[in-house]
């Protein structure tokens, strides 16, 4: 068979794999989670993960890797699967960082609405249920409270079970638990509180985005390095020293092109974790 042909039958099969159909049991059994009681949050992330993640993985390195050893030989399908793994990688972070800030503000408006609503004199069930109105997390989260406080449950320790199973406002949730004790232990007044809580949140959201801007600079500066060995080769081919003949075609080429490509993902990696835990939460 040639390798015209094996680099079809690689592409078919990645093909086949990005088409497989989801088990219907898995997902029967993530819809279940989310339907059921205890902490359902974790379940149904975990179910869902195992329903879509490895075939979407397994697609994306099968499409890489056949991608690579086409232009590269071995050691380029290596190096592609690489590149492909830290540049998903990255995506991911982004995506979950967006969902985050999305999930932080709906909940800073939501704080807004229940400090005003407990100001105006509604019961805190009523305002938790006029302040349920944002992202689905929040919405989710403040109806449980709306419905805790119209039964008499202990709100404190139902949101600090909400914010077990929600990590992306879980600082918030138990900022929130920490100021509706102290105002069932002591007294004080609720709506003082949630407007104290507000005004800190507000403060962090200000804070983190300052920050964030502030480090567009340094996460241009690491893309840009990260480059430089593709300019590299580029520059060497147009100069006639032809470094990717070297890369593709020796065996020495072939351990410089996977240790190169994986020292500059590490390098991506690095960088990224670095300004990631600079931005305050």
């Amino acid at each position: 068979m040639t390798d015209l042909s094996l680099a079809g039958a690689a592409l078919v099969l990645a093909a086949a794999l990005g088409c497989w159909p989801a088990s219907p049991a898995r997902g029967r059994l993530a819809r279940l989670s989310v339907a059921g009681t205890g902490s359902p949050g974790r379940v149904a992330r975990l179910l869902r993960w195992l329903a879509v993640e490895p075939r979407r993985a397994a697609t994306i390195v099968a499409t890489s890797a056949l991608s690579g050893g086409l232009l590269a030989g071995p050691g380029g399908a290596l190096a592609s699967v690489i590149v492909t793994a830290v540049g998903y990688h990255r995506w991911r972070t982004s995506a979950a960082r967006r969902r985050q800030s999305g999930e932080v503000a709906a909940m800073l408006d939501a704080i807004g609405v229940l400090s005003a609503e407990l100001r105006a004199g509604a019961h805190p069930a009523g305002a938790a249920a006029a302040a349920a109105g944002g992202g689905a997390v929040v919405h989710r989260v403040l109806g449980s409270v709306a419905a805790g406080a119209q039964l008499g449950a202990e709100v404190p320790a139902l949101l600090e079970r909400h914010a077990a199973n929600e990590p992306a406002i879980a600082d918030e949730l138990r900022r929130l638990a920490a100021a509706w004790a102290l105002a069932e232990r002591h007294g004080a007044a609720l709506a003082e509180l949630m407007e104290a809580a507000r005004a800190d949140l507000e403060a962090r959201v200000r804070m983190g985005g300052q920050v964030s801007a502030q480090l567009a600079g340094p996460r241009s500066s690491a893309a840009v390095l990260a480059g430089l060995p593709v300019l590299g080769i580029l520059l060497g081919q147009g100069i006639g020293a032809n470094p990717w003949h070297v890369l593709t075609s020796t065996p020495a080429g072939q351990v410089l092109l996977v240790a190169g490509t994986g020292l500059a993902a590490a390098g991506m990696l690095w960088s990224g974790r670095i300004t990631g835990r600079a931005v305050p939460r």
